[in-house]
């Protein structure tokens, strides 16, 4: 019998409150001592356990917090490189049965409500396309209009647009919870990641800011990636909306999460996200858990080095100087060039209607100027999908990856899609600081020789306009 999220969860909720609230207690002032066994096992790599992530975030000594930054830095460096991805949100439908007290999407409030047909989300994609982009995570609101079979036609419709040179070749999901056998029928389209944030995993809290709707079950939007991985999806991402509860239970309530996903299924989450309450049509804040810069600018590096293989995502809800700051952190994924209203990539929308969004953004740049930027700082941007579609995924790409292999998959297939945004979209001027990065960058990189050679003349073909060419 397919099951709804009116159906009893009998699984045991894997959030220890009591314990959270106990390792905070009892690690309130962690010795030095203390501190520094846990900074020289995140040195080493290794996942931390929640007792450790307490002392991190009770650490709020200014010379420790920045001994934790720096060390953020380094391990993002090692594992990651200097690269960062690149996604946009695809927003498909608003209609939803919710009343989230931060949403602006929520059942009580009066606005257009719309589901994308397949052949308008052709023409949002078609514009995502124009822009450069490879990489997008489409969005559904909750309600009976967005089932299983809806999300994988919207999403195979995705993958067949072409337009001159470009495609979209990774979708990853932020939906609804669902039972086992429809996120088979989603996984049948080739998704990617899928996404469910908890928003908030304190329980008394969840109830007060989600009174009724299907949202309104703790623990069936709880264990909602536990079933995603039954089904067979291998990728999963988590978070927080930081805002809600306190931000240092939050962070515990993720370690929790990714635990539980260790212990059942043998690999976490491949991302975590970290989103803060913006300003939404309805939205009420409680300004006793409001979260400063600084405090996220921490919750950033602790993960970082708590989970030092986690794909960590900072999204345009903060404005474009704090992302600047942020990006040495830790961080691995970025969003640029952000629409959230629905249609708004093809009708090219620059000011923004909180009537018609789910929340404020604060970073409106284009993808070209945060893709200049990003460059002229030293990073390489990246629409990369190749470990997807060769089966590097969940576990596998963990087998990659804690070995440090990843760089030899990773920089240059990074440098491939660069070059195909160079030549396909980019202005001059970034097209020109593009290309003296991508050689700076392979001169100084640890690639093999044969690897760098192999590297030149793919570029060479790129150059020539062959696409998607990747290790």
């Amino acid at each position: 019998m397919k099951k709804t999220w009116k159906d009893e969860v009998e699984e045991k909720s894997f959030i220890n409150g009591e314990l959270i609230e106990t390792l905070l207690e009892k690690n309130n002032n962690p010795s030095d001592s203390e501190f520094d066994l846990v900074m020289e096992k995140a040195k080493r790599q290794e996942r931390l356990s929640i007792d450790d992530v307490s002392i991190l975030l009770n650490s709020d000594q200014e010379d420790r917090v920045n001994k934790i930054f720096s060390l953020a830095k380094d391990i993002k460096e090692r594992v990651y490189g200097n690269r960062v991805v690149l996604f946009a949100p695809l927003y498909i439908g608003n209609k939803c049965t919710n009343s989230c007290t931060y949403c602006g999407f929520k059942v009580t409030n009066d606005i257009m409500r719309k589901s994308l047909s397949l052949d308008e989300v052709q023409h949002e994609v078609e514009a995502l396309v124009d822009e450069g982009h490879k990489r997008v995570i489409m969005v559904y609101g909750t309600h009976p209009d967005y089932p299983a079979e809806y999300i994988k036609d919207t999403v195979k419709k995705a993958y067949t647009v072409k337009k001159g040179k470009g495609e979209i070749r990774r979708v990853n999901i932020n939906a609804s919870p669902m039972d086992e056998e429809d996120y088979k029928i989603v996984k049948e389209a080739g998704i990617g990641t899928y996404q469910i944030f908890q928003e908030t995993y304190h329980e008394e809290t969840y109830k007060k800011v989600h009174p009724r709707g299907e949202k309104s079950n703790f623990k069936w939007r709880l264990f909602g990636l536990s079933r995603a991985m039954k089904a067979g999806i291998d990728d999963v991402g988590i978070g927080a909306l930081f805002g809600l509860y306190k931000w240092k239970f939050e962070v515990m309530g993720l370690m929790q999460h990714v635990e539980h996903l260790e212990s059942n299924f043998g690999v976490g989450p491949h991302t975590i996200s970290f989103p803060r309450l913006n300003e939404a049509t309805g939205s009420k804040k409680d300004p006793e858990f409001i979260v400063g810069d600084m405090e996220l600018k921490r919750i950033i590096a602790i993960l970082r080095l708590a989970v030092p293989y986690t794909g960590l995502i900072l999204t345009a809800r903060e404005n474009a100087e704090l992302r600047r700051e942020c990006m040495t952190l830790g961080v691995s994924q970025i969003d640029a060039g952000t629409q959230i209203e629905l249609q708004g990539y093809s009708k090219k929308k620059e000011e923004q209607d909180l009537s018609k969004e789910q929340f404020k953004i604060g970073d409106t740049r284009s993808l070209d100027e945060v893709m200049g930027e990003l460059m002229s700082s030293g990073f390489t941007p990246s629409f990369c999908t190749a470990c997807y579609r060769l089966g590097r995924t969940g576990e596998h790409f963990m087998e990659f990856s804690k070995p440090g292999f990843i760089h030899h998959f990773c920089t240059p297939n990074a440098i491939l899609t660069l070059a195909e945004y160079l030549e396909d979209y980019a202005g001059e001027e970034t097209k020109a600081v593009g290309y003296s990065l991508i050689f700076e960058q392979i001169e100084k990189s640890e690639l093999l020789p044969e690897v760098k050679e192999t590297l030149k003349l793919k570029l060479e073909k790129v150059k020539k306009g062959e696409r998607d060419l990747y290790y």
